[in-house]
Parts: C-alpha cells; structure tokens; sequence
C-alpha cells in the first residue's frame, strides 16, 4: 500500500528559465535544493506555498540534452480557487493558456519546456464567461 504522495519529476532544460516560470509566474516557492557534482545534475524542488507537500522536483541535467517527447509525460495537475482569475493572472504574466477555460472547470498551460500543466477549478465548475468562451485554443494541450 501506499504511503503518500512525494514529488513529480520532470527534466527542464534551462533550469533559471523554469525556475522563472514556476516561481514569478506561478506563484511557486523553491523548497529545497541539491547539487550533484558526481552526478553532474541538479535537483531543484518547488511547490504552491499553501502545499509545500505536493512538490514538483525539476531535474537539470548539467550536460545538455535534447528532451523532445519521449522523456517527459503528460502533464501535472494543480487545483485552483478561481480558476478565471488565475488564468487571467498568468496571461497577465505572458502565459501563454493553450486550452482556455471555456467550460468554467479546467484549463492547460505549458511549462517553457513543453509540459503541460491541468489547472482544475476546486468544487464545481465557475459559470461559463466571456472572453474565455470565445477563445481559440493554442496548440495541443
């Protein structure tokens, strides 16, 4: 059986770009870090603030490394407390939402490595609103 949730992990390829995503877009906090000289890797963990126990671990690789499909997975999932509101916050911060929140309940964006990120609204789904209804989707999600 199963203890409890750790961390998910993805590999980013610059890893100041992504730390730039998750905490001043976000809105995540760095909650520990560890430098692997043998390993020639660094593992950076971040998490929202208000669920540091539900942590994303980045994984930069200090040798380069192409990551284009096949090394990454699906996507994470974060819920949020309004989801129009955080959606027009990250747009605000120059994120791009490849699939708006049109039904009032879910939404994807994508991390600057391609991976992308569910945002589910918490309870039931806002009402449907414009823009968002009429928004076009950007690329795959």
């Amino acid at each position: 059986m199963l203890d409890k949730y750790l961390h998910t992990m993805i590999r980013v390829s610059d890893l100041d770009q992504s730390l730039d995503f998750f905490i001043n877009k976000l809105g995540f906090v760095e909650t520990r870090r560890v430098d692997s000289e043998a390993g020639r890797f660094t593992l950076v963990f971040v998490a929202p603030p208000e669920h540091q126990d539900a942590p994303l671990e980045l994984t930069y690789n200090w040798d380069p490394e192409n990551y284009s499909g096949g090394r990454n997975f699906g996507h994470v999932a974060y819920s949020v407390h309004d989801i129009y509101a955080y959606c027009q916050h990250l747009m605000d911060q120059g994120v791009t939402i490849n699939r708006p929140p049109r039904d009032g309940r879910m939404a994807f964006i994508r991390t600057p490595d391609g991976i992308s990120i569910e945002l589910l609204q918490s309870g039931n789904a806002l009402p449907e609103q414009e823009p968002w209804l009429s928004m076009p989707n950007h690329g795959e999600w």
